[in-house]
């Protein structure tokens, strides 16, 4: 049973969860895979039982790029959980990976969330997370919970060709 403490909250996957202890278990080597449905063809996120197109049951792990451009976002400046606001304001994200964007219609991706870091993993500083918006072309990395468990995570692609201004909400702009 795949279990660790993240920032003072304990994670635990109980081993009856199968989907999400191997899901974790590829992000705990680094490694990036999704459920790819062996009817449809089509990936899906979160893990679960069957797929949520054609119900089929039956899927292989696949891996994936860990790279897309931000969704949405949400930036946090009041933080419940204690190790986190030291941190504040800190950003949680949610990318829309690059593969299988817009399938199976056009307002459809692979989303998956998760919180901004540096390259190294460590939670963005301040001025990291003012210049991530919408947009912002992000690539995946791991923060390390315990054996057998890791957190997917973002950072900036450095890479990647990044938009001049990302969307923010026009508040952010002035400072509010």
């Amino acid at each position: 049973m795949p279990q660790g403490e993240y920032r003072g909250m304990n994670l635990t996957i109980l081993d009856i969860d199968h989907e999400n202890v191997a899901y974790f278990g590829h992000c705990a080597e680094h490694d990036f895979h999704l459920q790819q449905c062996t009817d449809c063809g089509l990936l899906r996120y979160p893990p679960g039982t069957a797929c949520p197109w054609c119900q089929n049951r039956e899927f292989e792990w696949t891996a994936v790029e860990g790279k897309g451009a931000v969704h949405s976002y949400g930036e946090v400046h009041q933080a419940i959980q204690t190790q986190f606001r030291e941190h504040a304001p800190y950003m949680i994200l949610i990318v829309d990976l690059d593969t299988q964007k817009g399938e199976p219609s056009e307002h459809e991706a692979l989303r998956i969330a998760g919180n901004l870091v540096t390259p190294d993993g460590e939670l963005a500083p301040p001025e990291l997370v003012k210049q991530v918006g919408i947009g912002s072309r992000m690539r995946m990395v791991f923060a390390d919970v315990s054996e057998g468990l890791a957190l997917p995570m973002w950072t900036l692609d450095e890479e990647a060709e990044q938009p001049e201004n990302p969307w923010r909400y026009p508040q952010e702009y002035n400072g509010v």
